[in-house]
């Protein structure tokens, strides 16, 4: 079959290439893959910053997939031939708290992903992919979308009237817009860019806030929320931004660390996070079971993935390189 390999850390090490078919062993599935989605994971693993010591070379890259099961083995009975499903990041977490090395089973690194024309799936992993939904946007769904559910139900168990601070347009961020919109809570968003924010509010986003021309952006939040600040915060920055996070917060209120864009590393201010009594959570995904009800739920309330482009097979790269420049929403790569 015809795939990607990363032979080394670089873009320029990103080769499409050939190897062999794999076959699906007792429990597996053999999905031929209609498409796949970038995450920002995906970037940092191809330029070395993600965990390194776990990614084997050569590694087919790229965790979220959807496609077609085309082949069964021995004992297969949640999915048969012909079901479309989607790949599940951490492949053997299924339900309930996460075990201490969920990192070693992830698809995209170390396990083989979804940048070729098959991919082996355990059954149990496997989440079957809405109806309604194509390959290209069934593919957005197991690390954005997911991720989203997760800090505002499973994490921020949002209520209707609350208020919800969502950073940035990217995958990750469009999703929570519009799942927060639908569970009835107010969403305040912020970008650098004031096209973005006029297009969020069209996704269900109350007010807008530009931290490039508005750098003290925790204020104008604290104005937006009547002095108090927000419910629930989901940080896809990182870095030191995290005391502007605690600072846009309310009293003992919640932050969902989700990401790292501006650094891996942050000086947190303790006292006020200690007088605020802030909780933060990072977040590293949801388990299966989240990702079944999550569908559900996008079904109900008709909510479609935003996606900013579909790139064929061939140019895998230029999508990579599209994610490093900023998307709105999702980068997809079509398989077939």
């Amino acid at each position: 079959m015809k795939a990607w390999l990363l032979k080394d850390f670089g873009l320029d090490n990103l080769e499409l290439g050939e190897v062999p078919t794999p076959q699906p062993k007792s429990g597996e599935l053999l999905v031929k893959v209609g498409a796949v989605s970038l995450n920002f994971r995906d970037k940092a693993i191809v330029d070395g910053i993600y965990e390194p010591h776990r990614v084997p070379k050569p590694l087919i890259p790229v965790s979220d997939a959807a496609g077609t099961v085309v082949s069964v083995g021995d004992g297969v009975t949640r999915f048969k031939i012909g079901d479309r499903v989607n790949s599940h990041l951490y492949s053997r977490w299924l339900d309930g708290a996460p075990g201490p090395h969920e990192p070693d089973y992830c698809f995209g690194s170390p396990l083989p992903g979804g940048l070729a024309e098959y991919m082996i799936i355990h059954e149990d992993s496997a989440v079957r992919a809405p109806d309604n939904m194509s390959d290209e946007e069934a593919a957005t769904l197991p690390i954005a979308a997911l991720t989203a559910w997760y800090s505002l139900v499973d994490f921020g168990q949002i209520e209707p009237g609350q208020t919800v601070l969502v950073q940035g347009t990217g995958g990750v961020s469009i999703f929570a817009v519009q799942i927060a919109a639908a569970l009835g809570a107010k969403v305040i968003a912020t970008s650098s860019s004031d096209d973005n924010l006029k297009t969020v509010k069209n996704l269900g986003a109350v007010a807008g806030i530009n931290y490039r021309t508005t750098p003290n952006w925790e204020d104008e939040v604290l104005k937006l929320t009547d002095g108090k600040g927000v419910d629930l915060l989901l940080d896809v920055a990182g870095g030191s931004s995290i005391n502007q996070s605690v600072a846009a917060t309310k009293a003992a209120g919640r932050i969902a660390q989700i990401g790292f864009l501006t650094g891996q590393t942050a000086q947190v201010n303790l006292m006020p996070l200690i007088f605020r009594q802030t909780t933060i959570r990072g977040i590293a995904v949801a388990p299966r079971s989240s990702f079944d009800r999550m569908n559900v739920f996008l079904d109900t309330h008709k909510i479609r993935p935003v996606i900013d482009q579909v790139y064929p097979f061939e140019k895998a790269r230029e999508a990579y390189e599209h994610l490093a420049k900023g998307a709105f929403g999702k980068v997809v790569i079509t398989i077939a």
